[in-house]
């Protein structure tokens, strides 16, 4: 049987993969709305007020359980981890308590009015909500990151009898990796926001939906990730200097190295052997690994027998961070070809569009990718250079992590089939929906005489 501790950090590796595939896709969903409800007061043109309709749906739904899986994240802390806020309690718990109160009460205060107040409050007013919505979504990713980059670089803080203090919360919040991780972050919601919108977009054009909408939010959704798409590699380039400053043991691990080298290889495909210490069936690039990390072909970069006993498992992180980088790469050749196509003959083939359908929720297997390289290429620490994840854990019998382990699980299975079941359950019945004349649509929507906009 499995000790506590494996349980545990397999429930909370579970729980937190789970809960974080939904909040990538409303914090840039929510900025696509706001766009959609913006272009329509601008001009009047119903097909922006149908784009809207049917992806503040999926927005709605997409939003609420991000929020009932956010809920078991801080049981966890409790049931799992009593010793992490035991230790770092005073730096978290104001952290996590800073984004209920500004950005979860934004979200929560204006999300009733953006979804049922169309035919309740003015234009200006429903749109103004649309937009608050959207910076609070942005605003929940701006504090739960300034945790979780504290917890990779920590500073500002000075420890007591083993618990942290804060001393200065502008150092704890605006840290080393702060900063690219934000971004890092925020750009690949955008990128699985448009996949996802190009994905449904393209859907329904293959059902033979012929109306504008879809092909309005296609076009869209695919000049936002070509746009995205550059931007990301780039800052997972700073992001990657970022960390080999800070973290030299996690970009060992994601490059293989295990001797420090000069002009160290880039391995595109690899064996990592942690109990020989090397590699085996090794696909490589000359120098490129150091090019990539010091702009220098001869650069030097640290190998893991550097941190004997103070590195994470090679294996996971060393294919995670791969399946990021194909998948992103991926991703930048499939929007700028279809943007291409697009800008030259104004649709897509048919092969094209079941591409983009396949890659849908692509966006949903890179951030765990990247997540996973994140967070498992932390270990053997919690907190760096505070708390390890050993430390950490419960002494609670495993029987009982078991359980509750299991019982997420398959609650999480139920509900992502039915999560995905309705998204194409709605594309489907979108697509049933007969196109109507400009001046029928308008009616219900505007009026002008009261300036509301109606449901």
């Amino acid at each position: 049987m499995l000790e506590t501790l494996m349980l545990s950090r397999i429930q909370f590796a579970a729980n937190i993969s789970f809960h974080i595939l939904f909040p990538t896709i409303t914090i840039a969903l929510s900025w696509f709305l706001f766009y959609f409800k913006l272009r329509f007061d601008q001009t009047g043109d119903p097909v922006w007020m149908r784009a809207y309709r049917f992806w503040v749906k999926i927005f709605a739904l997409t939003f609420a359980i991000g929020v009932v899986t956010g809920i078991t994240m801080s049981f966890q802390f409790g049931t799992n981890w009593p010793k992490f806020m035991e230790t770092v309690g005073n730096i978290a718990g104001p952290l996590l308590g800073y984004e209920v109160l500004t950005a979860f009460f934004l979200e929560a205060g204006f999300l009733g009015i953006m979804l049922f107040g169309m035919n309740r409050v003015s234009a200006r007013i429903h749109t103004l909500s649309t937009l608050i919505v959207a910076f609070g979504t942005s605003l929940s990713s701006f504090w739960i990151l300034a945790l979780n980059s504290w917890m990779q670089t920590p500073q500002g803080h000075e420890m007591r009898d083993g618990v942290a203090y804060p001393v200065d919360w502008f150092a704890i919040i605006f840290n080393p990796s702060f900063p690219y991780k934000l971004s890092h972050m925020l750009v690949a919601s955008g990128l699985t926001a448009a996949f996802l919108v190009a994905g449904i977009s393209a859907y329904r054009l293959l059902k033979g939906d012929d109306k504008k909408a879809p092909k309005l939010t296609l076009k869209i959704a695919l000049t936002v990730a070509a746009i995205l798409a550059p931007t990301q590699i780039f800052l997972g380039d700073m992001h990657g200097l970022n960390t080999l400053e800070h973290q030299p043991q996690k970009i060992a691990a994601m490059e293989g190295i295990w001797h420090t080298e000069k002009g160290a290889p880039l391995l595109l495909f690899a064996l990592p052997d942690e109990e020989q210490k090397t590699n085996h069936f090794e696909i490589a690039i000359p120098k490129m690994a150091s090019f990539i990390l010091t702009h220098d072909l001869d650069g030097e970069i640290k190998g893991l027998n550097e941190f004997e006993g103070n590195h994470p498992p090679v294996a996971p992180v060393f294919f995670a961070f791969r399946i990021m980088v194909g998948l992103g790469m991926l991703m930048l050749a499939i929007a700028w070809l279809s943007r291409f196509i697009l800008w030259r003959k104004n649709q897509l083939s048919p092969w094209l569009l079941k591409t983009l359908v396949v890659m849908s929720f692509s966006g949903w297997i890179a951030t765990l990718a990247g997540w996973y390289v994140t967070e498992i290429g932390r270990q053997p620490w919690l907190v760096t250079g505070i708390l390890t994840v050993k430390d950490a854990a419960t002494d609670i019998a495993p029987e009982n992590v078991g359980i509750t382990l299991t019982l997420y699980l398959v609650l999480y299975v139920v509900i992502m089939v039915a999560y995905l079941h309705t998204i194409f359950t709605m594309a489907g019945r979108a697509i049933e929906i007969e196109e109507i004349s400009i001046d029928e649509q308008v009616k219900p929507v505007i009026n002008t005489s009261k300036n509301t906009v109606e449901g």
